[in-house]
């Protein structure tokens, strides 16, 4: 065996362990990805589906006020809790779905569930969206200082959708 050929031996079998390799990782993050799909009902997290929000032993709590409050009767969790265009919707859900995940997976969540930045901006263009015949009562006005403030719904109404 020549020189040359040995060397080119040498980087097919290289290439050929890297490909392995490769496609090993590729099927064990598809095959645990699947799982977890599968595991944790992930296509009810494409619908518009409340009770997919009660997957989550720590939602039950939430979904039983959502069912009581004013809102269970007019609208559903991603009323409230996803932007309205396809994109932002999905965008959203995708978002929250893997912080939801990573928390979830790790264990490093706290009891009394929380709505981040992100998520409280989105509340509260949504109250905007489904309440804009009353909406322009509370929109920016002057402070004393002569500045514009920008009412929140959520500051006085932080828990409407899910009162008891």
């Amino acid at each position: 065996m020549s020189d040359k050929t040995s060397k080119r031996a040498a980087i097919l079998s290289a290439g050929t362990v890297l490909l392995l390799v490769i496609s090993m990782l590729i099927g064990s993050a598809a095959g645990v990805g699947a799982y977890t799909f599968v595991y944790a009902e992930g296509a009810s997290y494409l619908t518009n589906d409340p009770e997919a929000c009660a997957n989550c032993h720590v939602m039950h709590e939430q979904y039983d006020a959502w069912h009581k409050s004013s809102h269970g009767k007019f609208a559903v969790c991603n009323d409230c809790h996803a932007p309205h265009d396809f994109v932002g919707k999905y965008y959203c859900k995708s978002r929250n779905g893997f912080f939801h995940s990573l928390a979830f997976t790790t264990g490093d969540f706290p009891h009394n569930i929380r709505m981040h930045e992100y998520n409280h901006g989105v509340v509260e263009e949504n109250c905007r969206y489904c309440h804009q015949q009353v909406v322009h009562q509370i929109e920016a006005r002057p402070t004393l200082a002569g500045q514009e403030e920008q009412v929140s719904c959520i500051k006085c109404h932080d828990d409407v959708g899910h009162d008891t």
